[in-house]
């Protein structure tokens, strides 16, 4: 017997159907079937550099936040900032915001 599929399964599935069909026979425009669907997909994989935070050094100023263009900095339960990495890519973007140097960009182990 085949095995239930998960909600995020379903979904992802429902989402790629009308592209399985082939790019020509798609409409002329952006397609937008619901928002934030890339929460289905883990867009992080292919980072070479992580970022690392110095909870001695971060003061939680949140520039890091702001500029991060993914989205993927968020408030800790100590106050400070943390980073899902499954969203993150490795820009460093947060590093070179960073007026304290409390976020370093740290090799990727794999």
């Amino acid at each position: 017997m085949g095995e239930a599929k998960s909600e995020v399964e379903e979904k992802r599935e429902r989402l790629e159907a009308p592209l399985r069909d082939g790019w020509r026979k798609l409409p002329h425009s952006l397609l937008i079937f619901e928002p934030a669907t890339s929460l289905y997909y883990y867009t992080g994989d292919w980072r070479t550099f992580k970022p690392v935070r110095d909870r001695s050094k971060c003061i939680a100023c949140l520039l890091c936040w702001v500029y991060c263009p993914e989205g993927c900095i968020y408030i800790a339960s100590d106050g400070g900032i943390d980073v899902d990495l499954n969203y993150c890519k490795g820009c460093g973007i947060c590093a070179k915001e960073c007026p304290l140097g409390a976020i370093t960009m740290v090799e990727e182990e794999k």
